[in-house]
């Protein structure tokens, strides 16, 4: 990667086939970037990338005169994640626009990525109102992977949302062009410059929505209104969710609880694959970054 004036981390994901064989070569390439567990070897490592979020990170790494973090999964996990959001760790930061370096001719990897951006829609659809704006499905959309988020309570900038969109717009309009001229319920208005939407907020609408969101959310939001006990299918649940006026806040409460769930095993993961000094670093220039945040924003 060349070389930028700016001071942020850079952060890679590397989406590998065969985990054990990657590491093994990193190590003995790159032993520098591992915590104490580089003496536990490639197997190990590969075992502990797979809790959580399936991704094993390498933190606060010298590369080019920039300091950069770099992430490794599996590419079966990536898969899993954008198709069905297990965990929306990975799947949530491609909502966003990223810089693809290289990419394989994988149709499955292809279509999953797809796939990803679509239900990010679909969610956004169904926890907005009928009728928004460009920015406002943008802003809805990169707020997804951060529900739930214990670190947006503490050590991220409250803003942060708000910081990846506005500066961004025309890089979402690219990512999600193709997607929103096939909703039917999205209008380009070319004379204003701008997309408008009105949603189908009707139960059958809602119902559509719901059952084409990933497998995870839709269990997730079937447990939060299926009294433990009761032998219902998720067809007959979602169809339910579909005519609670609470819809909305119940897809938004099944997003949370997936990406609580990731963010928590993640970040303990992050003392181990960054080792106790790095951790506090990383977490110190994360309260810094919060603080900086909050005094922009009262002064």
């Amino acid at each position: 990667s060349s070389c930028y004036p700016q001071t942020n981390m850079l952060d890679f994901v590397f989406a590998v086939d065969d985990a054990v064989t990657w590491h093994t070569t990193n190590l003995s390439k790159n032993r520098s970037h591992y915590s104490f567990l580089k003496h536990f070897g490639p197997k190990k490592i590969s075992t502990i990338q797979s809790y959580g979020a399936g991704i094993y990170y390498n933190t606060l790494v010298p590369c080019n005169g920039r300091v950069i973090k770099y992430g490794v999964i599996s590419t079966d996990a990536l898969i899993e994640d954008l198709f069905h959001w297990k965990t929306l760790y990975v799947a949530g930061r491609l909502q966003k626009p990223v810089k693809i370096l290289a990419q394989n001719e994988s149709s499955r990897l292809q279509a999953a990525l797809v796939s990803n951006l679509k239900s990010a829609v679909t969610a956004a659809f169904l926890m907005l109102p009928e009728s928004f704006s460009e920015e406002e499905l943008y802003l809805q959309i990169a707020g997804l992977s951060y529900s739930g988020d214990f670190r947006m309570i503490i050590g991220e900038d409250k803003s942060k949302v708000q910081n990846i969109v506005k500066p961004n717009v025309a890089h979402f309009q690219k990512l999600y062009s193709t997607i929103l001229q096939d909703c039917p319920q999205v209008v380009y208005k070319h004379h204003l410059g701008r997309l408008e939407a009105s949603i189908d907020k009707s139960p059958e609408g809602q119902f559509t929505q719901l059952m084409a969101l990933p497998r995870t959310l839709q269990q997730k939001i079937t447990a939060l209104v299926n009294p433990p006990g009761k032998n219902r299918d998720v067809e007959e649940i979602l169809l339910q969710v579909a005519h609670d006026p609470d819809c909305g806040f119940l897809v938004h409460q099944g997003i949370s609880g997936i990406v609580r769930s990731s963010s928590v095993v993640q970040s303990a993961k992050t003392i181990l694959t960054a080792g106790v000094k790095k951790s506090l670093t990383y977490s110190l220039k994360k309260l810094y970054k919060m603080t900086k945040g909050g005094l922009k924003k009262t002064s």
